[in-house]
């Protein structure tokens, strides 16, 4: 085999590991050598190296050559990793199209094809003219090819291709993740292919993927919805990181933070308040959707919902108005800026127009505490409208909830003039003489 491979392209590969070793000795010898920032550093110096490299996976057929195919694919992975010479190369010797067309031929091998990933995650770090050549390449019938690698092996080949990339997203690596976790089933698995088994708590990889999910369900929120085993599966997530977080220290950042169960808690957070959205479950009663919500809630949703909100401390508006010094207050502060609002969304969304939502928070004393949620807040931008959205759907249609409110406001526990930007304000009733709210029609 080797004396078929033409000088000029074995010839630099042998000179670049100053040997006259076989094939074998000298592709080892480049991983090596090309594992370090000075060994990729000088190997680029070598402009023929890479070229070279190309071309060998251009001229080995496969099967038969498989195993020099990956040992070449690994050197070729180790040479672009941080060299941005030799990712320069790459594109300039039409790399997308070499490396396109030998997963094309090894599709089904979950080796060849991860170590083809990894030389493509490597290739586009932080380059827009990389990212757009392999996006060109491969969209959208190779990245839908690799897709349905969804076994085993194909969820093994996407978590490391994501440990690869860091936290860098990518149109491809999204796309996968759209296609496997969203419209597919595979969500529970992949997560759980990115844990670190030496240590139980969550990784980097968790809060990046779970990051990927949450854009592209806020994204896609009136064409898709997530499946029923990875809303419930999300939901333990929200829950196990709440149990592991102690809620003594806070981000003053938005998501993402870098706390990886900071993270891991905001984005699952967000993704089942996304998953929420939309009308009544007898609007919703033909739709996957409607069927998420309704599994939530029967999961304790609305439950762990009010336990976390009662856990903070109050709004700042509330703080000030009651004097209290940022270190009186029994509460805890939000583990990142926005955390409240997005609890309050999540609420708000699932009580729109679901009466047994409203009736249960009712029954959980839980409608002053969302009237509470109706003031603007330092650490939580949005939080006056989403907690007035909020409270309008759990007041619509609901005589026993504005009852409650209309007998709070009555007594002075609570002043709610952002009542009337609802619609709403009370009066007395002249039959029973207790108060109710009535639509504002001044």
């Amino acid at each position: 085999m080797e004396a078929s491979i033409p000088e000029q392209v074995i010839q630099p590969l042998l000179l670049a590991s100053d040997s006259s070793h076989s094939l074998d000795e000298c592709l080892q010898f480049l991983i090596e050598a090309s594992k370090t920032d000075s060994g990729r550093s000088d190997l680029a110096s070598k402009a023929d190296i890479l070229p070279s490299i190309l071309a060998l996976l251009q001229l080995l057929p496969y099967p038969s050559s498989r195993h020099h195919l990956n040992l070449s694919l690994k050197v070729l992975r180790n040479l672009c990793a941080g060299e941005t010479r030799n990712q320069e190369a790459f594109v300039d010797h039409n790399g997308s199209l070499v490396i396109s067309e030998l997963l094309d031929s090894a599709i089904g091998d979950a080796e060849t094809v991860r170590f083809g990933l990894q030389v493509l995650a490597n290739v586009v770090v932080m380059g827009e003219n990389r990212q757009r050549d392999v996006w060109l390449r491969f969209f959208p019938e190779r990245f839908l090819a690799i897709a349905k690698l969804s076994s085993d092996d194909g969820l093994n080949i996407i978590a490391e291709t994501m440990r690869a990339v860091g936290s860098v997203e990518y149109y491809w690596l999204k796309l996968l993740v759209s296609r496997l976790c969203v419209e597919g089933d595979c969500f529970p698995g992949l997560f759980s292919k990115l844990a670190n088994h030496k240590d139980s708590t969550f990784t980097s990889e968790h809060a990046f993927l779970l990051s990927m999910v949450s854009d592209i369900v806020n994204e896609r929120l009136k064409e898709v919805s997530i499946p029923k085993d990875t809303a419930h599966f999300v939901l333990g997530l929200l829950s196990q990181s709440v149990q592991v977080f102690d809620f003594a220290s806070a981000e003053t950042s938005e998501l993402p933070t870098g706390s990886a169960v900071i993270d891991v808690m905001g984005y699952s957070l967000v993704v089942i308040r996304d998953a929420c959205a939309g009308g009544s479950i007898e609007e919703l009663k033909n739709d996957s959707g409607g069927g998420n919500v309704d599994m939530l809630l029967s999961s304790g949703l609305i439950e762990l919902l009010l336990d976390l909100l009662r856990k903070l401390e109050p709004p700042t508006t509330i703080k000030k108005a009651l004097k209290q010094s940022p270190t009186s207050s029994s509460g805890k502060p939000c583990p990142y800026r926005g955390f409240r609002r997005d609890i309050v969304a999540a609420i708000g969304n699932c009580s729109y127009r679901r009466k047994e939502v409203q009736d249960e928070i009712r029954e959980r004393d839980g409608l002053f505490l969302m009237l509470q949620q109706c003031v603007t807040d330092d650490e939580n931008p949005f939080l006056r409208e989403w907690g007035l959205w909020c409270v309008r759907n759990l007041l619509e249609g609901n005589e026993e909830n504005q009852k409650v409110v209309a007998e709070l406001e009555m007594q002075g526990s609570v002043d709610v003039p952002q009542l009337r930007e609802i619609g709403l304000r009370v009066e007395i009733d002249p039959l029973t003489s207790r108060p109710k709210l009535v639509n504002d029609t001044t």
